[in-house]
């Protein structure tokens, strides 16, 4: 069956607003780190320990989302996914130490990576179908969700309030939005002869490959998501407000990056994209290390924000046509992107607690040149390379 254009357009508003839905559940978080920190009692080395969870918790439920998108259709499954990962915002504020805490965040980056993949599915099919470059707008989009997050956040956090009550609010708030969103998604079912895919599977080799760039703009992006508002309160002495703000300012050049991607994409290729923009990480996080001042931090957050904008939806829209199966290419680029993830919050946090933040974020800025070392790998399922005729659909399905 083929949708129409309108009908194509509408799913593509909708995936959109569930990818902002999704990325403001993280805006909320990470602005409220310091406060959950000091609410739990713990270090920078514990707090370190905590933070690999999510990903922890992310990358083992991945690969059942194929399987749940199988059994229950791509609608319901992104559905129920995104309403767990909302839901679950309420977890890490309740911790009272470290080994709740760290069990919270598996819940959390669990059900966070579950809904990732179903929602990025759904997002390169569409842009299969439109024939057209959506998917960096569709993650400026989840930037925009994480921007309105964490500025809610910064408010939050400047006027004092609990973060238990802020995020109990933020969590039903996002849990109705993300229910209405999910209604206009293409309702992928799977074909009735199709064999289930396996509940757990290795990375294919293409994925493999893509991921070892999306490994790099993962670490940039997870330490100034998880850490940027803790660096300012601790290495530069300010307040909660301001240093929450930083998140924000990282937040905000990254969803501009993004919703402008598509077309820079377009023009100069995803090789020339991602290779420019890790000059500008690379810049970024040397500023971060040298900063005298505040001000100086937060110029080089946005700059990381901007570098590392397009490294993610580029990858993943790569995956999505690297092979026959999506979903699966895409969890396992999740899965590598993830570990990444996985490994950023506790190497900077034990790097911190060893030496200092700001030799942690010296880690940051030459993973960051990464980004200019390997843009090549993204050369790998090109869009523009397939010609106007290329599309691909996602193996097995049938839509309704």
């Amino acid at each position: 069956m083929v949708f129409g254009r309108e009908r194509l357009r509408r799913a593509r508003f909708a995936v959109a607003a569930v990818f902002c839905v999704h990325g403001a559940v993280t805006g909320s978080f990470a602005t409220r780190i310091p406060w959950i920190q000091d609410h739990a009692g713990v270090g920078a080395g514990q707090l370190g320990l905590a933070l690999a969870f999510p990903a922890l918790g992310a990358s083992a439920a991945m690969p059942l989302a194929s399987a749940i998108s199988h059994r229950f259709g791509a609608r319901a499954a992104l559905r129920g996914l995104l309403a767990l990962w909302t839901l679950s915002l309420v977890l890490p504020a309740l911790a009272p130490g470290v080994y709740t805490l760290c069990g919270a965040l598996f819940v959390f980056g669990a059900t966070a990576g579950m809904s990732d993949v179903a929602m990025n599915a759904l997002g390169v099919e569409v842009e299969n179908r439109l024939d057209k470059s959506i998917m960096s707008s569709l993650h400026g989009m989840w930037s925009v969700g994480a921007l309105i997050g964490s500025a809610t956040g910064t408010l939050a956090a400047h006027l004092g309030t609990d973060a238990r009550l802020h995020h109990v609010a933020a969590a039903l708030v996002l849990t109705v939005l993300g229910t209405l969103f999910c209604r206009g998604v293409l309702d992928l079912r799977s074909a009735p002869d199709e064999e289930p895919p396996p509940r757990f599977t290795l990375p294919p080799k293409s994925a493999l490959v893509i991921g070892a760039i999306g490994f790099c703009g993962v670490f940039a992006e997870g330490a100034s998501l998880d850490w940027s508002a803790v660096y300012l309160r601790d290495e530069l002495g300010t307040s909660a407000g301001l240093a929450a703000a930083s998140t924000t300012a990282f937040a905000l050049t990254m969803a501009v990056a993004r919703l402008m991607g598509d077309r820079i994409v377009d023009r100069f290729g995803a090789v020339r994209t991602v290779r420019t923009g890790g000059v500008a990480a690379t810049a970024g996080g040397v500023l971060v290390v040298v900063a005298p001042h505040p001000a100086a931090a937060l110029a080089g957050f946005g700059l990381l924000g901007l570098g590392v904008a397009v490294v993610v939806p580029l990858a993943f829209a790569a995956a999505g046509r690297s092979g026959p199966n999506p979903s699966q290419a895409i969890a396992g680029v999740a899965t590598i992107t993830y570990t990444s993830g996985l490994i950023a919050p506790s190497a900077i946090g034990g790097v911190a607690d060893v030496t200092s933040l700001t030799v942690s974020f010296g880690l940051v800025t030459l993973l960051a040149f990464g980004l200019v070392l390997g843009a090549g790998v993204l050369r790998t399922g090109d869009r523009t390379a397939r010609g106007a005729t290329g599309a691909v659909t996602t193996a097995g399905k049938t839509p309704r």
